[in-house]
């Protein structure tokens, strides 16, 4: 590994709710100085349940370990306090309403004259210039609003949040990726920069499958619950399994289960399969009723068959997998003042610092010093210099986790080579697609352009020592190599890590596995809802206590979260300068890092999490509601009483009680407000409660989205005259992102690269293509975009 020396960030966090603390807790946890500006009464998640032995809240500690904390006050106090602060800092964090912000004198504009080298991520819920401007950032009604709540639960039930703050979570991971890509802007001469995240965009941008549904069926897709297609949950002995398989992993089924019910050979056929689900699933219900999950899951993999298991809090701490990486403390604090859980990326070259919650804020001084004074930006340093311009990836990324961290990559910038070969394509070039519906055929996938446009397509066959070694060539002038084969793969391929880096050094290289390089499970195979499942996230998400529910092949919210994370870490390496480390990511940690919680909860106080539908800590009522027109959903979340005694405004019926009541009949109170929006449109419940002042937004599905001019024009999805494509997830004030929305054809770009990158010529390019080695795509001239080589 080969650096150069580090600089330590200075970051003021000045946020409400979880995403905020999220995004800092990424700085802190890296070993920067992170500094949070709390109100007078402290931050209400220190007092949020579940609680540690001190009584400070699971969830703040998880959040806010290893960050200072000081006592920001109100009015002019408080807005003194913060510019100070603002005024030694590189990175300012917020997730403020625009309305409380402003009190802080923390209007963009201002921000940007007293600080023009500063990079400010403001994280809202839904943006500073919506209708909903004024509702603070909460992950039921981010994810209501953004449509990912129509595509969780059951189809004949009420739309649910993911488990946990998953929103809130995503956000904070791409204000981070939004800083770094900013502080490298800066860092080039271009000034700082406002990266603006709203919650309910990186939703949106998260749920990408269901625009390109929408847009081939005129349907919008909804949920699929537990059951979708040939994926199910079934229930073993002792919990919860997901039967997860491809057609290819038929005779493995057929093995696991060993019935004769399922060795008719009609039924090798998807389409006799789907016939007959009633006929065969019983069977299949009956042998794992018999059986343990976990069982199931360790005899399934054995015969690579991609299951998983839905491990509550209590299993995942006990996890030989978890435990040899170090994820689980080995030695937790038994009253819960440092995180139970470490980072899931793992590499010597990134040290993590858990260290313990700030105490109760003070008025104390910050200890820094001042720095050089800000220099104005030179005239015109604010144009449109990508961030990533110059960076040379080599993609080996696939359907979603890979190819989704190198399309990031290259939206803002990078020059990206996508790696196929004509036997071993990306699978999402034939993904399996939703009838349209019209009785023609289901086109080739569209699904394979949004995690593809803007990159290089290069066609290589690795199973030769000639492909390997063009590979090498490439390789050695390139920055960053990204991988998420399951393990072992890429040692048979000659691309794995300690191969690339005696090659290369300081090439940067990504590895996505399902539970990482190492570990009694690191060989094991998984698709995104496999990691729904392992992750704990299935164990509490759904409507009841002991009945999971994953978030589907519909959505793999494990791998759009991945994606985000992945991208946001090579980012982050680029920005300080961090080269020739193996970043070792675990998608399995990655999901079960925003359980933090939860873990703790039961390390701590014995509490094994369920399901408690949309019910969260420190809001009530906090639900989605049926109105007049069915399929028709609004989501409410009432933080205070103030928002509470708003919503017995217009639902009388719950008039005159206290805090206390609320919680202690939390029934009853769905009860009334269900009653009362079944009996009003969408619009006209909304108008009412938002009147009154009560937070609260539509539940969108795909189609409404796309009706919603705001999603459009922070660019969250992107038209081409194939159909949409997965957009960009934030926007920069002082950059524009200009994604190339064409995706390659395999091979498109083959004799360009390894030309002008490789520095072969024709003759030879044209001697590996006659012995089958490379494969360039014929009649047409295809040259890189805009490659600085």
């Amino acid at each position: 590994m080969t650096t150069t020396e580090p600089t330590r960030l200075r970051v003021v966090e000045i946020a409400g709710g979880v995403a905020g603390a999220v995004c800092g807790r990424l700085f802190a946890g890296l070993g920067h100085d992170v500094v949070r500006c709390e109100p007078e009464g402290g931050d209400p998640l220190r007092r949020r349940p579940p609680l540690n032995a001190a009584g400070t809240g699971l969830e703040f500690v998880a959040l806010n370990a290893g960050k200072s904390a000081v006592a920001a006050g109100s009015g002019d106090d408080g807005a003194r306090t913060v510019r100070r602060l603002l005024g030694l800092a590189d990175v300012a964090i917020l997730d403020l309403t625009p309305d409380a912000a402003a009190e802080l004198g923390l209007t963009p504009d201002a921000v940007r004259r007293r600080r023009p080298r500063l990079v400010t991520v403001w994280i809202t819920g839904f943006g500073r210039d919506t209708a909903y401007r004024d509702i603070p950032g909460d992950s039921l009604l981010a994810e209501s609003y953004g449509g990912l709540a129509t595509m969780i639960g059951e189809p004949d039930r009420r739309p649910l949040s993911l488990g946990g703050e998953q929103a809130a979570h995503c956000a904070g991971v791409t204000g981070f990726l939004g800083a770094m890509l900013a502080l490298r802007r800066r860092d080039a001469g271009h000034g700082g920069d406002l990266v603006e995240v709203a919650m309910c965009d990186v939703v949106a941008y998260m749920d990408w499958k269901s625009d390109i549904v929408q847009s081939m069926t005129g349907r919008p897709p909804m949920r699929s619950g537990a059951d979708p297609g040939d994926w199910r949950l079934v229930r073993a002995r002792d919990g919860w399994v997901g039967f997860i398989f491809q057609q290819k992993h038929w005779p493995q089924v057929v093995e696991l289960v060993g019935a004769p019910g399922l060795k008719d050979p009609l039924l090798a056929d998807e389409s006799v399969r789907q016939a007959r689900a009633a006929e065969w699933w019983p069977i299949v219900e009956q042998w794992a009723a018999e059986r343990s999950a976990e069982e199931i899951y360790r005899e399934a993999q054995r015969l690579g068959l991609p299951f998983g298991w839905t491990p509550r809090a209590s299993d995942l701490v006990r996890s030989p997998q978890l435990r040899h990486r170090g994820f689980i403390a080995p030695e937790p604090d038994p009253g819960g003042a440092a995180p139970a859980v470490g980072t899931p990326v793992h590499t010597a070259g990134l040290p993590w610092r858990s260290g313990t919650a700030p105490a109760a804020a003070r008025r104390v001084p910050v200890t820094w010093t001042s720095r050089t004074p800000d220099a104005s930006p030179e005239p015109g340093a604010a144009g449109d210099a990508a961030p990533l311009s110059g960076i040379v990836v080599l993609d080996f990324g696939t359907i979603t986790a890979g190819a989704a961290v190198t399309r990031l990559l290259a939206d803002y910038g990078a020059t990206v080579l996508k790696i196929e070969w004509t036997d071993r394509p990306d699978t999402f070039r034939s993904w399996k697609m939703p009838d349209p519906g019209d009785g023609s055929a289901p086109p080739a996938s569209p699904y394979f352009p949004s995690n593809n446009v803007g990159k290089l397509g290069v066609a290589v066959d690795l199973k030769t020592p000639e492909g390997r070694r063009v590979v090498h060539r490439l390789a050695r002038r390139s920055h960053v190599l990204v991988e998420n084969f399951r393990v072992g793969v890429t040692r048979r391929l000659g691309i794995d890590a300690a191969t690339i880096h005696g090659i290369n050094p300081d090439l940067l290289y990504l590895s996505l596995s399902s539970q990482g390089q190492d570990g009694p499970e690191a060989g094991n195979s998984s698709y995104g809802s496999t990691l729904d499942l392992l992750s704990g996230l299935a164990s509490v998400t759904g409507y009841e206590a002991g009945r999971p529910l994953w978030s589907s092949s519909d959505v793999n919210y494990p791998d759009q979260l991945v994606s985000l994370f992945g991208a946001a870490f090579l980012a982050y390496c680029v920005q300080q300068g961090i080269k020739g480390v193996h970043l070792d990511v675990s998608q399995r940690e990655v999901v079960s890092w925003t359980l933090a919680a939860d873990i703790a909860d039961y390390l701590v106080n014995g509490h094994d999490a369920v399901p408690r539908g949309n019910r969260r800590p420190g809001r009530t009522p906090h639900d989605t509601y049926p109105c007049a027109v069915p399929g028709t959903w609004i989501a409410v979340s009432c933080f205070t009483d103030r928002h509470r005694d708003a919503l017995a405004s217009c639902v009388t019926s719950l008039r005159g009680h206290d805090e206390a009541w609320w919680w202690s009949h939390e029934d009853l109170v769905d009860t009334e407000v269900t009653a009362w929006t079944r009996r009003r449109t969408r619009r006209e419940a909304l108008a009412e409660l938002r009147a009154a002042g009560v937070p609260a937004v539509p539940v969108l599905d795909a189609a409404d989205r796309r009706a919603e001019p705001g999603f459009a024009a922070r660019r969250v999805v992107l038209p081409t005259a194939r159909g949409p494509v997965k957009g960009l997830p934030m926007i920069f004030h002082g950059y524009t992102a200009e994604p190339d929305l064409t995706a390659p054809a395999l091979g498109a770009h083959t004799r360009a690269v390894l030309r002008d990158l490789g520095g072969m010529p024709d003759d030879e390019i044209d001697d590996l293509e006659e012995r089958g080695v490379v494969h360039c795509a014929p009649d047409r001239v295809h040259e890189p975009r805009s490659a600085q080589w």
